[in-house]
Protein backbone atom coordinates (compact mmCIF):
# COMPACT_ATOMS: atom_id res chain seq x y z
CA UNK A 1 0.00 0.00 0.00
CA UNK A 2 1.56 3.50 -0.78
CA UNK A 3 2.15 5.58 1.89
CA UNK A 4 1.17 9.50 1.78
CA UNK A 5 2.80 11.96 3.85
CA UNK A 6 0.16 14.56 5.19
CA UNK A 7 0.39 18.07 6.64
CA UNK A 8 -2.24 19.76 9.15
CA UNK A 9 -3.41 22.79 9.14
CA UNK A 10 -4.81 24.63 12.48
CA UNK A 11 -2.65 21.37 14.23
CA UNK A 12 -3.22 22.77 17.57
CA UNK A 13 -6.74 23.16 17.73
CA UNK A 14 -9.33 20.55 18.56
CA UNK A 15 -9.76 19.60 15.49
CA UNK A 16 -6.32 19.75 14.45
CA UNK A 17 -5.80 17.28 17.43
CA UNK A 18 -7.76 15.10 16.65
CA UNK A 19 -6.34 14.72 13.61
CA UNK A 20 -3.49 14.11 15.04
CA UNK A 21 -4.87 10.96 17.36
CA UNK A 22 -6.30 9.25 14.28
CA UNK A 23 -3.74 9.61 11.99
CA UNK A 24 -1.60 7.70 14.08
CA UNK A 25 -0.49 4.37 12.79
CA UNK A 26 -2.60 4.58 9.92
CA UNK A 27 -1.38 2.77 7.24
CA UNK A 28 -1.32 5.07 4.65
CA UNK A 29 -0.99 8.31 5.88
CA UNK A 30 2.30 9.48 7.67
CA UNK A 31 2.35 13.20 9.69
CA UNK A 32 5.18 15.38 8.26
CA UNK A 33 4.00 18.76 8.69
CA UNK A 34 2.14 20.42 11.26
CA UNK A 35 0.68 24.08 10.60
CA UNK A 36 -0.66 26.56 13.12
CA UNK A 37 -0.74 30.14 14.16
CA UNK A 38 2.37 32.57 14.35
CA UNK A 39 2.19 32.53 18.49
CA UNK A 40 2.82 28.28 18.07
CA UNK A 41 5.25 28.30 15.11
CA UNK A 42 9.09 27.71 15.34
CA UNK A 43 8.16 25.25 18.38
CA UNK A 44 8.35 21.93 18.78
CA UNK A 45 4.57 20.41 18.33
CA UNK A 46 4.90 18.91 22.47
CA UNK A 47 5.47 22.63 23.45
CA UNK A 48 3.36 24.28 21.22
CA UNK A 49 0.24 22.17 21.72
CA UNK A 50 -1.63 21.94 24.96
CA UNK A 51 -3.21 18.53 24.51
CA UNK A 52 -6.30 18.21 25.13
CA UNK A 53 -7.78 14.54 24.15
CA UNK A 54 -7.44 11.13 26.07
CA UNK A 55 -4.57 9.61 26.42
CA UNK A 56 -0.62 10.78 25.70
CA UNK A 57 0.36 13.19 22.38
CA UNK A 58 1.55 10.78 20.14
CA UNK A 59 5.83 10.72 20.02
CA UNK A 60 5.70 10.61 16.74
CA UNK A 61 5.00 14.07 16.09
CA UNK A 62 5.83 15.50 19.51
CA UNK A 63 9.15 16.66 17.93
CA UNK A 64 7.82 17.93 14.54
CA UNK A 65 8.72 21.79 14.32
CA UNK A 66 5.40 23.63 13.81
CA UNK A 67 5.62 25.77 10.74
CA UNK A 68 3.60 28.76 8.97
CA UNK A 69 0.22 28.37 7.55
CA UNK A 70 1.14 29.13 4.20
CA UNK A 71 2.59 26.65 1.14
CA UNK A 72 4.79 25.18 0.61
CA UNK A 73 4.69 22.20 2.89
CA UNK A 74 6.73 19.35 3.45
CA UNK A 75 3.81 17.07 2.71
CA UNK A 76 1.86 15.66 -0.08
CA UNK A 77 -1.94 15.72 1.52
CA UNK A 78 -3.43 18.86 3.10
CA UNK A 79 -5.74 18.17 5.94
CA UNK A 80 -7.36 21.38 6.90
CA UNK A 81 -9.04 22.63 10.36
CA UNK A 82 -8.40 26.27 9.81
CA UNK A 83 -11.32 28.53 11.26
CA UNK A 84 -13.34 30.06 8.67
CA UNK A 85 -11.74 33.78 9.31
CA UNK A 86 -8.62 32.53 7.88
CA UNK A 87 -9.45 29.23 5.67
CA UNK A 88 -11.05 30.53 2.43
CA UNK A 89 -7.61 32.49 1.44
CA UNK A 90 -5.15 29.77 2.77
CA UNK A 91 -6.64 26.77 1.41
CA UNK A 92 -6.86 28.81 -1.61
CA UNK A 93 -3.58 29.21 -1.72
CA UNK A 94 -2.44 25.50 -0.94
CA UNK A 95 -4.92 24.17 -3.54
CA UNK A 96 -3.19 26.42 -6.07
CA UNK A 97 0.51 25.70 -5.42
CA UNK A 98 -0.86 21.59 -6.05
CA UNK A 99 -1.64 20.52 -2.73
CA UNK A 100 -4.64 18.06 -2.67
CA UNK A 101 -6.40 19.93 0.57
CA UNK A 102 -9.30 17.94 2.44
CA UNK A 103 -11.09 20.62 4.86
CA UNK A 104 -12.92 20.73 7.68
CA UNK A 105 -13.92 24.35 7.31
CA UNK A 106 -17.44 25.90 6.41
CA UNK A 107 -15.91 28.89 3.79
CA UNK A 108 -16.14 26.38 0.73
CA UNK A 109 -19.10 24.34 0.97
CA UNK A 110 -21.68 25.62 -0.70
CA UNK A 111 -19.39 27.07 -3.79
CA UNK A 112 -21.01 25.23 -6.85
CA UNK A 113 -18.01 23.68 -7.69
CA UNK A 114 -16.80 21.71 -4.34
CA UNK A 115 -17.91 18.69 -3.68
CA UNK A 116 -19.21 18.38 -0.26
CA UNK A 117 -18.70 15.18 0.35
CA UNK A 118 -19.54 11.95 2.76
CA UNK A 119 -18.13 9.41 0.74
CA UNK A 120 -21.37 6.67 1.83
CA UNK A 121 -23.47 9.33 -0.03
CA UNK A 122 -22.14 11.42 -2.74
CA UNK A 123 -18.76 10.18 -3.64
CA UNK A 124 -19.96 10.66 -7.36
CA UNK A 125 -19.80 14.40 -6.53
CA UNK A 126 -16.07 13.97 -7.24
CA UNK A 127 -17.13 15.01 -10.35
CA UNK A 128 -16.69 18.44 -9.52
CA UNK A 129 -13.04 18.36 -9.24
CA UNK A 130 -12.29 18.80 -12.83
CA UNK A 131 -14.96 21.73 -13.06
CA UNK A 132 -12.89 23.43 -9.78
CA UNK A 133 -9.93 22.99 -11.50
CA UNK A 134 -11.07 24.60 -14.78
CA UNK A 135 -12.60 27.13 -13.11
CA UNK A 136 -10.05 28.60 -10.51
CA UNK A 137 -7.34 27.48 -12.87
CA UNK A 138 -5.73 24.57 -10.26
CA UNK A 139 -3.17 22.66 -11.75
CA UNK A 140 -2.08 19.34 -9.55
CA UNK A 141 -4.07 20.88 -6.23
CA UNK A 142 -8.03 20.96 -5.29
CA UNK A 143 -10.77 21.47 -2.39
CA UNK A 144 -12.88 18.97 -0.86
CA UNK A 145 -14.54 19.18 1.70
CA UNK A 146 -16.78 17.47 4.85
CA UNK A 147 -20.25 18.88 6.00
CA UNK A 148 -21.05 20.28 9.36
CA UNK A 149 -21.01 18.10 12.30
CA UNK A 150 -24.40 18.31 12.63
CA UNK A 151 -25.35 17.46 8.91
CA UNK A 152 -23.62 14.51 9.20
CA UNK A 153 -25.47 13.03 12.45
CA UNK A 154 -28.52 13.15 10.13
CA UNK A 155 -27.87 12.98 6.45
CA UNK A 156 -27.13 9.43 6.59
CA UNK A 157 -30.36 7.88 7.40
CA UNK A 158 -32.06 10.61 5.48
CA UNK A 159 -30.30 9.87 1.98
CA UNK A 160 -31.49 6.23 2.98
CA UNK A 161 -34.82 7.19 3.49
CA UNK A 162 -34.47 9.69 0.04
CA UNK A 163 -32.82 6.79 -1.85
CA UNK A 164 -35.27 4.29 -1.32
CA UNK A 165 -38.81 6.45 -0.92
CA UNK A 166 -37.85 10.11 -1.73
CA UNK A 167 -38.02 12.35 0.99
CA UNK A 168 -41.04 15.21 0.75
CA UNK A 169 -39.69 17.33 3.55
CA UNK A 170 -37.91 17.16 7.09
CA UNK A 171 -37.60 19.04 10.30
CA UNK A 172 -34.72 18.49 12.65
CA UNK A 173 -33.77 19.33 15.79
CA UNK A 174 -30.33 19.20 16.64
CA UNK A 175 -28.64 18.71 20.53
CA UNK A 176 -25.36 19.83 19.98
CA UNK A 177 -22.27 18.77 22.36
CA UNK A 178 -19.49 21.33 23.57
CA UNK A 179 -17.09 20.16 21.52
CA UNK A 180 -18.33 20.84 18.35
CA UNK A 181 -17.94 24.92 19.66
CA UNK A 182 -14.20 24.25 19.75
CA UNK A 183 -11.45 24.41 22.70
CA UNK A 184 -12.31 26.62 25.21
CA UNK A 185 -16.07 25.94 23.95
CA UNK A 186 -18.76 27.75 25.55
CA UNK A 187 -18.70 29.38 28.96
CA UNK A 188 -19.00 27.27 32.11
CA UNK A 189 -22.15 29.22 33.40
CA UNK A 190 -23.59 29.61 29.96
CA UNK A 191 -23.73 25.74 29.31
CA UNK A 192 -23.52 24.27 33.00
CA UNK A 193 -27.65 23.55 33.96
CA UNK A 194 -29.01 24.88 30.91
CA UNK A 195 -29.71 23.84 27.46
CA UNK A 196 -28.32 26.89 24.66
CA UNK A 197 -31.32 27.78 22.02
CA UNK A 198 -29.22 29.11 19.84
CA UNK A 199 -25.74 27.96 17.75
CA UNK A 200 -24.66 31.10 15.17
CA UNK A 201 -25.27 30.65 11.71
CA UNK A 202 -26.07 27.18 12.66
CA UNK A 203 -29.22 26.47 11.28
CA UNK A 204 -28.73 27.70 7.67
CA UNK A 205 -25.50 25.05 7.43
CA UNK A 206 -27.68 22.26 8.62
CA UNK A 207 -30.76 23.06 6.22
CA UNK A 208 -28.62 24.15 2.77
CA UNK A 209 -25.78 21.28 3.40
CA UNK A 210 -27.92 18.62 3.95
CA UNK A 211 -29.44 19.15 0.26
CA UNK A 212 -26.50 19.76 -1.73
CA UNK A 213 -25.14 16.23 0.18
CA UNK A 214 -28.33 14.83 -1.35
CA UNK A 215 -28.55 16.41 -4.85
CA UNK A 216 -27.74 14.44 -7.95
CA UNK A 217 -25.27 15.18 -10.30
CA UNK A 218 -26.69 16.86 -13.68
CA UNK A 219 -24.74 18.01 -16.36
CA UNK A 220 -21.40 18.38 -14.88
CA UNK A 221 -23.01 20.27 -10.81
CA UNK A 222 -24.56 19.37 -8.38
CA UNK A 223 -28.77 19.86 -8.45
CA UNK A 224 -29.72 20.01 -4.83
CA UNK A 225 -32.31 17.55 -3.42
CA UNK A 226 -35.82 19.65 -3.85
CA UNK A 227 -37.11 18.66 -0.18
CA UNK A 228 -37.06 21.62 2.04
CA UNK A 229 -35.49 21.13 5.55
CA UNK A 230 -36.17 23.11 8.50
CA UNK A 231 -33.69 22.78 11.87
CA UNK A 232 -33.18 24.19 15.16
CA UNK A 233 -30.00 23.84 16.64
CA UNK A 234 -29.24 23.67 20.44
CA UNK A 235 -26.19 23.25 22.33
CA UNK A 236 -26.08 20.69 25.18
CA UNK A 237 -24.06 20.02 28.04
CA UNK A 238 -22.20 16.98 26.90
CA UNK A 239 -18.80 16.73 25.60
CA UNK A 240 -19.08 14.88 22.39
CA UNK A 241 -21.47 13.83 20.23
CA UNK A 242 -24.23 15.20 18.30
CA UNK A 243 -27.60 14.20 18.91
CA UNK A 244 -31.07 14.95 16.15
CA UNK A 245 -34.46 14.54 16.39
CA UNK A 246 -35.59 13.95 13.16
CA UNK A 247 -39.46 13.54 11.32
CA UNK A 248 -39.63 13.10 7.95
CA UNK A 249 -42.33 12.95 5.30
CA UNK A 250 -41.86 10.85 2.90
CA UNK A 251 -42.74 10.89 -1.26
CA UNK A 252 -43.58 7.12 -1.27
CA UNK A 253 -45.43 5.44 1.19
CA UNK A 254 -43.31 2.58 2.91
CA UNK A 255 -44.12 0.35 6.30
CA UNK A 256 -41.99 0.68 9.42
CA UNK A 257 -39.95 -2.52 8.60
CA UNK A 258 -39.54 -1.10 4.83
CA UNK A 259 -38.05 2.62 6.78
CA UNK A 260 -35.51 0.94 8.64
CA UNK A 261 -34.41 -1.61 6.32
CA UNK A 262 -33.23 0.83 4.26
CA UNK A 263 -31.14 2.36 6.98
CA UNK A 264 -29.75 -0.73 8.35
CA UNK A 265 -29.12 -2.02 4.31
CA UNK A 266 -27.65 1.56 3.33
CA UNK A 267 -23.85 0.37 1.94
CA UNK A 268 -20.76 0.99 4.15
CA UNK A 269 -17.10 1.19 2.10
CA UNK A 270 -14.45 -0.88 2.15
CA UNK A 271 -11.68 1.86 3.22
CA UNK A 272 -9.33 1.62 6.40
CA UNK A 273 -11.65 4.49 8.34
CA UNK A 274 -15.38 2.79 7.31
CA UNK A 275 -16.83 1.24 9.83
CA UNK A 276 -18.01 -2.15 9.70
CA UNK A 277 -21.86 -0.90 9.80
CA UNK A 278 -22.49 2.42 8.42
CA UNK A 279 -25.97 2.92 9.80
CA UNK A 280 -26.66 1.31 13.09
CA UNK A 281 -30.45 1.14 14.12
CA UNK A 282 -31.10 0.09 17.50
CA UNK A 283 -34.54 -1.50 18.48
CA UNK A 284 -33.56 -0.40 22.60
CA UNK A 285 -36.41 2.05 23.12
CA UNK A 286 -33.61 4.03 25.25
CA UNK A 287 -30.99 4.27 22.82
CA UNK A 288 -29.04 6.37 21.16
CA UNK A 289 -27.74 7.76 23.87
CA UNK A 290 -24.53 10.13 23.77
CA UNK A 291 -22.53 8.96 26.28
CA UNK A 292 -23.26 5.08 25.43
CA UNK A 293 -23.28 5.12 20.97
CA UNK A 294 -20.93 8.02 19.89
CA UNK A 295 -18.10 5.87 19.77
CA UNK A 296 -19.61 3.14 17.65
CA UNK A 297 -17.78 1.57 14.93
CA UNK A 298 -14.36 3.75 16.67
CA UNK A 299 -16.72 6.63 16.24
CA UNK A 300 -17.44 6.82 12.51
CA UNK A 301 -20.65 4.77 12.91
CA UNK A 302 -24.20 6.45 12.69
CA UNK A 303 -26.46 5.38 15.51
CA UNK A 304 -30.57 5.83 15.07
CA UNK A 305 -32.71 4.83 17.18
CA UNK A 306 -36.82 5.70 18.38
CA UNK A 307 -37.65 4.93 14.52
CA UNK A 308 -41.70 5.33 14.48
CA UNK A 309 -44.28 6.59 12.64
CA UNK A 310 -45.51 10.25 13.53
CA UNK A 311 -48.85 12.08 13.61
CA UNK A 312 -48.03 14.58 12.01
CA UNK A 313 -45.18 13.80 9.47
CA UNK A 314 -45.05 10.05 8.54
CA UNK A 315 -42.14 8.92 10.61
CA UNK A 316 -39.72 10.38 13.26
CA UNK A 317 -36.44 9.09 14.83
CA UNK A 318 -33.64 9.98 16.53
CA UNK A 319 -30.26 9.87 15.12
CA UNK A 320 -26.44 10.71 16.52
CA UNK A 321 -22.64 10.58 15.90
CA UNK A 322 -19.18 11.32 17.19
CA UNK A 323 -18.60 14.94 16.15
CA UNK A 324 -15.76 15.25 16.35
CA UNK A 325 -14.30 12.32 14.43
CA UNK A 326 -17.43 11.14 11.89
CA UNK A 327 -18.22 15.09 11.86
CA UNK A 328 -14.38 16.50 11.48
CA UNK A 329 -11.51 14.96 11.54
CA UNK A 330 -12.68 11.42 10.90
CA UNK A 331 -14.72 12.34 8.08
CA UNK A 332 -11.90 14.28 6.22
CA UNK A 333 -9.94 11.25 6.69
CA UNK A 334 -12.30 9.15 5.01
CA UNK A 335 -12.53 11.71 2.29
CA UNK A 336 -8.90 11.02 1.48
CA UNK A 337 -9.32 7.40 1.81
CA UNK A 338 -11.85 7.35 -1.25
CA UNK A 339 -10.21 10.32 -2.85
CA UNK A 340 -7.07 7.59 -3.40
CA UNK A 341 -9.64 4.91 -3.78
CA UNK A 342 -10.57 6.67 -7.18
CA UNK A 343 -7.40 7.58 -8.19
CA UNK A 344 -7.39 11.29 -7.68
CA UNK A 345 -4.67 11.72 -5.15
Amino acid sequence: MKGYRVGILGATGTVGQRFVQLLEGHPQFEITALAASDRSAGKPYAEACAWKLPGELPESVANIVVTPIEPPLDCDIVFSSLPSSVARETEEAFARAGYPVISNSSSYRMDEDIPLLIPEINADHLALIERQREKRGFTKGFIVTNPNCAVVSFAPPLAALHRKFGVEACVVTTMQAISGAGYPGVASLDITDNVFPYIAGEEPKVETESQKILGRMNDGSVEHADFAVSAQCFRVNVVDGHMVSVRVDLKESATLEDVVAAMREFPTLDLHSSPKQFIAVSEEPTRPQTRLDRDAGNGMTITVGRVFPDTVFDYRFVSLSHNTVRGAAGGAVLNAELLIAKGLI
